[in-house]
């Protein structure tokens, strides 16, 4: 699902929105001193960085299922705990980390409930499992002009609306039937800078994620009779495209599995 790209790719596209949000991500999880961390469907490494500086890189692993990321990430960071895997799958023993996190990454689990129960797991007692999905139902997500704009050239188009955990309150639906009733949520909220029309158009043509997938799926002429929609309904540059994402935590209970 257009994840096997390189590291450079995927943050031109989603790195300026999910690097932002790392941080709001981990000041509503709480990360101190001393814990360990996982950071499950790493991708480029947004959330890892942070969880690093804060932590020390020998407190943090990160697990993705990208052969391309993963490959990245080890030849960049060669000190880095990086491993290849799902998070249906998670390859740690029980109880091994303080904080489980994923950004970004539940509404592409095959199996969220499996992989929010293997977040889980891997959780120490009195630790905390967190995810944060962007609201690409609620129309705040930071793609919805691009797939606005899609649909009104092609209302067949399947965009990710209705993907796993992006409308209100699904994401902790999720959590509970993974057996983690006792939530804390939030909205988290990003702004990003767009010095040109270009700025903002570009990363959409690099094939990263859906929206990348889709691009690269149409014809020339399509392709550019979307860039020119796109155009049309952004406003002049420069412009600003706010981000909104929909973020739970569970503080692991003694009997939590």
């Amino acid at each position: 699902m257009g994840f096997e790209i390189s590291t450079e790719a995927y943050g031109q596209f989603m790195g300026r929105f999910s690097g932002p949000l790392a941080q709001e991500f981990i000041a509503f999880v709480g990360i101190e001193e001393g814990q360990t961390a996982l950071d499950v469907g790493c991708g480029a490494g947004a959330l890892t960085v942070p969880l690093i500086e804060r932590l020390g890189v020998a407190s943090v692993a990160a697990l993705d299922p990208s052969s391309a990321f993963v490959s990245s990430l080890r030849t960049s960071h060669p000190d880095w705990s990086v491993l290849r895997g799902s998070a249906e799958a998670i390859p740690f023993a029980d109880e091994q980390f303080d904080r489980t996190l994923a950004q970004l990454v539940v509404h592409f689990m095959s199996d969220p409930v499996m992989g929010l129960r293997e977040m889980a797991r891997v959780t120490r007692p009195r630790g905390i499992v967190a995810a944060s999905v962007w609201d690409h139902a609620g129309e705040a997500g930071p793609l919805a002009a691009f797939w606005r704009a899609a649909r009104d050239l092609d209302p067949a188009v399947r965009d990710e609306s209705g993907l796993p955990g992006v409308r209100q309150g699904h994401l902790e639906s999720l959590f509970r039937a993974a057996g983690m009733p006792a939530l804390r949520s939030t909205v988290l909220r990003v702004s990003i800078q767009c010095a040109t029309f270009d700025d903002w158009w570009r990363p959409f043509t690099l094939g990263a994620g859906p929206a990348g997938e889709y691009v690269a799926s149409l014809a020339p002429e399509d392709r550019e009779r979307l860039r020119l929609h796109c155009f049309a309904a952004m406003p002049q540059a420069p412009f600003s495209v706010d981000a909104a994402a929909w973020t739970v935590s569970c503080t692991k209970e003694l009997s939590t599995r």
